[in-house]
């Protein structure tokens, strides 16, 4: 049987996953393979009784598992998908699982915010066709919820045909961010729900482009 390329988040697991080291465990094993709680204490500069209880904690809720080969903390463990996602509704009105939805996506905004400061900081190392089209596009739309989703939607499509084919010489880890979120600074949401109208049309401050 294919494994999952997805793991849909319950308001249990989204409590799990918020916290700094078990990210950080899930997203080593998806980047760097199986590994043991010794070797992912040393990768991660930790100790091997804190990645071993939180290897079993994210294991619970079916987000790694054991590949079956080591024993004690030589056990070998696996990412269980390529990835994961959730909604914001998922949550419910369980106040702790409402907090661990707040964490996980100002965490998951923080590392992404990590990872294109380091790139700008070596880029100048990198050969010229990198610089060139690594960057960041803007794009602003008027879209309501479910024409967003539907955006959303075909723009995965997208990456998964890229993420299907066998990578070519040269080829390197690429991080592709996707974040997409209401204007809020200069249209607040109406107590309805919906956003108020906007007066003579289209205003922004960004378009498509790199930079």
């Amino acid at each position: 049987m294919e494994t999952p390329r997805e793991a849909r988040l319950d308001a249990r697991a989204m409590k799990v996953l918020a916290h700094p080291l078990r990210t950080r465990l899930l997203g080593a094993l998806r980047l760097e393979g199986p590994d043991t709680a010794t070797g992912l204490a040393r990768l991660l500069g930790t100790n091997s009784g804190a990645t071993s209880y939180h290897l079993r904690r994210l294991a619970d809720v079916g987000l790694v598992e054991e590949t079956g080969t080591g024993t004690g903390r030589q056990r070998v463990w696996r990412a269980a998908h390529d990835r994961h996602s959730w909604t914001t509704s998922a949550a419910g009105d369980d106040p702790d699982a409402v907090a661990a939805n707040d964490w996980l996506q100002q965490d998951a905004t923080r590392l992404a915010q990590e990872r294109v400061s380091a790139w700008h900081a070596e880029k100048q190392s990198w050969p010229l066709p990198w610089r060139d089209v690594a960057g960041l596009s803007d794009y602003f739309l008027d879209l309501t919820p479910d024409r967003l989703a539907a955006l959303l939607h075909d723009l995965d499509a997208v990456v998964e045909r890229y993420r299907g084919e066998t990578p070519g010489e040269g080829s390197h880890r690429v991080f592709l961010y996707l974040h997409a979120c209401p204007d809020v600074l200069g249209r607040p949401a109406e107590p309805d729900g919906g956003a108020p109208a906007r007066p003579g049309g289209s205003d922004g401050d960004g378009g498509g482009g790199a930079s």
